[in-house]
């Protein structure tokens, strides 16, 4: 069960994740999400926290934000799969900079459902990330990723991330204070 008292992923309708959500045999659909799909973000972000044991408000909770940001022309968040079922999603905000014209896009987390992993599912998220940012003037996009995580590590170097600026040699560092 999720914080919200739901059931999680994995028995949502009684049936395990596996035998609900069909693998994959053709390109992952990718759609923008409106503020008509915040209890499917809501419940996929309070799901990506329970899977790692964070800290995290209830899918409802969730939900309700998701309502009043997902109508903002700085949050995208993309769905990746069936409209009915979505195998995973990246939520992004976008902020101007002063280093370049446009915006410098966030990518503040990006999910995909446990039992669709390594179906391609987060690399077509990834590339209608890309797409659209550069679709947006997007100078920059930031990922904050957690040093342990080496898949998610990987994931984004082999699209292209890095944590070392162009030149130097040194790694760089997301600093944060909770308030």
């Amino acid at each position: 069960m999720t914080p919200a008292g739901r059931p999680g992923p994995a028995a949502r309708d009684g049936a395990p994740v596996a035998a609900r959500l069909a693998p994959r045999t053709g390109p992952t659909a990718v759609s923008r999400a409106g503020a008509d799909r915040a209890d499917d973000v809501g419940r996929l972000l309070c799901d990506f926290n329970t899977e790692f044991g964070a800290p995290t408000p209830s899918a409802r909770e969730f939900a309700a934000r998701f309502t009043r940001l997902l109508p903002r022309d700085d949050v995208l968040v993309l769905l990746a799969g069936d409209p009915a079922e979505p195998a995973g999603f990246a939520y992004l905000t976008c902020r101007p900079s002063p280093y370049f014209d446009g915006p410098l896009m966030q990518l503040e987390e990006l999910y995909v459902v446990p039992a669709l992993r390594a179906q391609g599912v987060g690399t077509a998220l990834m590339r209608d990330i890309l797409r659209r940012a550069g679709e947006l003037g997007c100078g920059e996009i930031h990922i904050g990723v957690d040093e342990v995580d080496v898949d998610a590590r990987r994931f984004y170097e082999r699209h292209g991330f890095s944590n070392r600026d162009a030149g130097a040699d040194c790694r760089m560092l997301l600093y944060l204070r909770e308030l």
